[in-house]
């Protein structure tokens, strides 16, 4: 299970509406997700209707339970929101929560020993934390590997952001612990001056940072929330949607990411292996018989040889579409497809004036059926379609997307 805190100390920047429709995001895309709200306010139980009068048990009871050798397992607790999103509710108890546990050992560690224990269940959990740095915040820091910090793109949004990273970098040092920590602008109103420039600022100072997405200023995300629905529920068609799926989708990307460097480095490990013991039969086969065979029966008797595995070929197999799309590597462009019976493959886009002729895809080897292209082009956010002899369509391998005049797809890149 991955564990992401959404964390900031300043409050009104959209925290629990991130996390409420991040989590809910998720779900949408096929994974069992679980939303803990660590926040006193419970504003989570609100924004999806769970009535605070039927709340009998909260996180908090299941953080203190085990130190009152009275464990509570966290599914105990748990409401049941949609299809695979369930939520751990919050409640006022939560305020008193390090008064209680003064004293207690691994204090800071509660929930995190809480969520180890559902480890299994869940693909995804999502910890909305309150609006201070305190030991509420320092559980969930604890029981996280990521960290989104919700910037919204207003004044005061430059400052204090480096403070709160600089917090946040301290906090997980004293936790010896490796976190990866992401900013992301929330509340963007593209149509206002100051909104644009403090993004392009953001992107400038974090760029490293920042994630990719951008959460629009959208009042069907404050309309859902008044009505108790995350924005998928409420109005699937909006930007909020849209915006929250391309977050979601982002994260689940880079997971997907780290997953196959893990596969490949596992598959590396084991050639490597392979690569040892036949340097050492070949090394017995220049002995003398009598040794020779000597040897082969230690082989047999204590090395077992590696091999590999058809799930880890089919499951690196499973991965290799990640290749394909389009990546920012350095300050190129990459473009990578695959159309195994096509003769020609273009792109055509803003970048060159939706010319396909312009930009020619190559084909890899003669008979792999990949194509592929790369330009360098300066920052920004560009539309773009693929052109499959004479076909335009949809980049299939980019779920980064939008509608056009057309009723159709195109498929977009930004460029950092």
């Amino acid at each position: 299970m991955r564990t992401i805190a959404i964390v900031n100390q300043k409050g009104g920047c959209g925290k629990t509406t991130v996390s409420i429709n991040l989590a809910s995001a998720f779900a949408e895309l096929g994974k069992r997700t679980l939303l803990v709200d660590m926040d006193p306010q419970s504003h989570c139980a609100v924004g999806l209707a769970v009535p605070e009068d039927q709340i009998e048990q909260s996180i908090y009871d299941v953080l203190i339970s085990r130190s009152r050798n009275e464990p509570i397992r966290v599914t105990e607790i748990l409401w049941q929101i949609g299809d695979r999103l369930e939520l751990a509710p919050a409640s006022i108890d939560l305020s008193a929560f390090e008064q209680q546990m003064a004293g207690i050992g691994e204090r800071e560690c509660a929930l995190k020993y809480v969520l180890d224990e559902i480890k299994d269940e869940f693909d995804y959990c999502v910890v909305d934390c309150p609006p201070a740095v305190g030991l509420l915040t320092f559980n969930a820091l604890r029981a996280s590997s990521d960290v989104i910090v919700p910037v919204e793109t207003g004044y005061f949004a430059l400052h204090g952001l480096s403070r709160q990273l600089e917090t946040l970098s301290i906090l997980c040092e004293r936790s010896n612990q490796k976190v990866n920590v992401k900013v992301l602008a929330s509340m963007y109103d593209i149509r206002t001056k100051m909104a644009r420039e403090i993004l392009a600022e953001l992107r400038s100072h974090f760029g490293d940072k920042m994630l990719r997405t951008t959460v629009n200023f959208n009042t069907k995300l404050k309309e859902a929330a008044s009505f108790g629905q995350p924005i998928f529920e409420y109005d699937p068609a909006s930007k909020g949607q849209s915006d929250f799926r391309s977050l979601a989708e982002e994260v689940v990307g880079c997971d997907i990411k780290q997953q196959r460097h893990e596969i490949v480095n596992s598959l590396s490990s084991q050639l490597e292996a392979i690569s040892a013991t036949a340097d050492e039969l070949l090394k017995s086969s220049r002995q003398p018989m009598p040794e020779r065979q000597a040897a082969a029966k230690r082989e047999i008797k204590d090395v077992e040889t590696p091999k590999i595995e058809k799930q880890q070929i089919a499951a690196l197999d499973s991965k290799l579409s990640d290749y394909y799309g389009v990546n920012q590597i350095n300050e190129a462009i990459v473009f990578v497809t695959l159309y195994p019976r096509a003769g020609s493959v273009q792109v055509a886009g803003d970048f060159n004036n939706w010319q396909p002729v312009a930009t020619p895809m190559e084909k890899v080897g003669d008979n792999s059926g990949v194509w592929q292209t790369k330009m360098n082009l300066p920052p920004g956010r560009y539309r773009y379609r693929l052109v499959v002899d004479g076909q335009w369509q949809q980049d299939p391998y980019n779920h980064h997307a939008e509608l056009n005049q057309f009723g159709e797809f195109n498929s977009i890149v930004e460029v950092k």
